[in-house]
């Protein structure tokens, strides 16, 4: 059986057109159930939406960068200030250096004068009792002295 050649090329044509129809109506289906399978449950920001947080950002970016700056200061206020504590406190460890010195001086003077005070003391008791007199009469035994207690007392004599 033999068809004729226009009637096979027409039944040819159908066919493809046939199967155009039925591949695009798929494709459609598929992107109907694809868009109700997955809805978008968020809306997508907007243009103005995005400017304005855009903003917000910037004003924070700004805002840290001033305290930021702030803290420099205040770092390099410290800083400064921590140098001056330190040259304070080399000082004062000189003069107390110094002092301790002093204190150590004044306590072998101290020491000296209460030698010296004991050896009077003793002689004047000596001489106390072997009844040694100036012109006949027996010498007073001296008054016993205060030691001196603060370091001004012992460099002025009191």
């Amino acid at each position: 059986m033999k068809i004729p050649h226009g009637v096979r090329r027409g039944l040819v044509l159908a066919g493809v057109v046939a199967s155009l129809v039925v591949g695009a109506a798929s494709i459609q289906a598929a992107a109907a159930w694809t868009a109700a399978s997955a809805p978008l449950a968020i809306a997508p920001a907007s243009a103005d939406s995005l400017a304005a947080r855009l903003a917000d950002e910037e004003a924070r970016s700004t805002a840290l960068q001033t305290q930021l700056d702030e803290l420099r200061t205040n770092t390099t206020d410290l800083t400064a200030a921590l140098g001056a504590a330190q040259t304070r406190i080399d000082g004062d460890s000189g003069s107390a250096k110094a002092m301790r010195t002093r204190l150590a001086a004044a306590k072998d003077r101290l020491a000296k004068l209460e030698r010296s005070l004991a050896k009077a003391r003793a002689a004047a008791a000596a001489a106390a009792s072997t009844g040694t007199t100036t012109r006949g009469v027996a010498a007073p035994a001296p008054a016993p002295k205060a030691t001196p207690t603060y370091e001004h007392e012992v460099e002025t004599g009191g």
